[in-house]
């Protein structure tokens, strides 16, 4: 039986517990797209924090090839950050290439990450 004891804290079949601690802090997620297939999560991460802090980079890779897909996810701590980077980026040039900048749909970059990693230990 779960009982909702304030915003924060509530009274679970395991005892009390906070809220806040099971939230996880907002971040804010840029996709990338026309990325260079020689484009590397390094590059796209010195190119994306001169905008502000970064916290994950991924390049997306063909599971047969490991080849890039030519997008990928940046992902920001700050909102302010993310979105000066979507203005001052989308139609930049970044490895020879005419790069793409939007907001990113959280549940396409966890699914993303989710595949990456899945090959990352296969």
């Amino acid at each position: 039986m779960r009982r909702l004891i304030s915003s924060e804290i509530f009274l679970g079949r395991h005892g009390w517990r906070r809220l806040s601690s099971q939230a996880s802090p907002r971040t804010w997620t840029l996709f990338v797209g026309g990325l260079s297939y020689d484009t590397n999560e390094a590059a796209m991460k010195d190119a994306f924090e001169q905008h502000g802090e970064v916290i994950a980079v991924n390049v997306i890779c063909d599971r047969v090839s490991g080849r890039s897909r030519g997008f990928g996810f940046v992902k920001f701590a700050e909102e302010d950050a993310a979105m000066n980077a979507l203005r001052e980026m989308d139609g930049q040039w970044l490895d020879g290439r005419n790069i793409r900048v939007e907001s990113a749909n959280a549940t396409q970059f966890t699914s993303e990450i989710s595949e990456k990693n899945h090959q990352d230990s296969s």
